[in-house]
């Protein structure tokens, strides 16, 4: 698994009945695919991995595999390490070429418990391993040195995908291993400052909707060019990645291009009323002063 360019955390799209619509999902991230994205993660929390049984996980991994010719990678993450390392082998499997590694759902304890939660999953498989450190969202925090560790002790841990929201552990991480991993920027509106400080690749949100757009910021950006423009046009969209209802507003983004549909599967439910109506100004808005 090459853990380098724009990589999409693609969204799980749903039928009316709310099984797993598997036609668009190929077509989607075939589509992805072709405006440059270089991989595809499936199975996060933008995937809403944590609605999906064990079954329909290993049948989305399959229809992704099936359907591309980039990488694909599953999200990793159980209520227990047992069920982490099941979804791992089932992953590896499918034909996946990578796993972005998650701490457990719900529990958050010590280095010593999570380390070990960890290192299960990165001895489970032979695949190339991406650490997912976002404490925001899972109460985990992985810190450098613990990354460092971590790194030297497990040769198929391959990258990090930080999503701290600071910008500094890119630094961090890179004066400590060097490039023995590729960092990856985890939340789309630190993409800018997360190349400037070191970073090469992007799990990203927004792409679900503006592939073509989100590409084009990240190879700017990477190559020094003046993204400026371009980045402070995104921006409104990019923090929709930040916010507690992500998932439903990314969703929606991908309805009003019209590629996907604002389903989503309890307890989430699609945006309403007031809220649906500020997300849609605001997503309108965007998508019609577009560069």
């Amino acid at each position: 698994m090459n853990w380098q360019g724009v990589i999409p955390a693609i969204t799980t799209p749903f039928r009316e009945d709310l099984s797993v619509d598997h036609d668009f999902l190929a077509r989607h991230a075939s589509w992805m695919a072709s405006e440059g994205c270089t991989g595809i993660v499936a199975l996060g929390s933008l995937g809403e991995g944590a609605t999906l049984e064990l079954d329909e996980k290993t049948a989305i991994l399959k229809t992704c595999v099936q359907a591309l010719k980039v990488p694909v990678a599953a999200a990793i993450s159980s209520l227990s390490t047992d069920g982490a390392v099941r979804l791992a082998q089932a992953a590896q499997q499918a034909g996946c070429s990578g796993l972005m590694v998650l701490p457990p759902y719900v529990y958050s304890t010590d280095w010593r418990e999570m380390k070990t939660h960890v290192v299960a999953i990165l001895r489970a498989t032979d695949l190339s391993c991406m650490l997912y450190n976002n404490p925001i969202a899972y109460s985990t925090d992985f810190l450098p040195e613990q990354i460092a560790e971590l790194a030297g002790e497990h040769e198929n841990l391959h990258a990090v995908k930080e999503s701290s929201g600071d910008v500094r552990r890119v630094t961090a991480i890179r004066s400590l291993l060097g490039k023995r991993l590729a960092i990856l920027v985890g939340l789309d509106d630190a993409i800018v400052e997360g190349i400037a400080a070191g970073a090469t690749g992007w799990i990203a949100g927004l792409c679900n909707a503006l592939p073509r757009e989100s590409v084009a910021l990240f190879e700017g950006a990477l190559r020094g060019d003046d993204v400026s423009d371009l980045y402070a046009w995104f921006l409104p969209l990019l923090r929709l990645d930040t916010l507690k209802k992500f998932v439903q507003l990314i969703k929606l983004v991908q309805q009003e291009v019209g590629m996907g549909s604002e389903r989503v599967r309890p307890p989430r439910l699609p945006l309403s009323g007031d809220e649906r109506d500020a997300a849609l100004r605001l997503i309108r808005a965007a998508l019609g002063a577009k560069p």
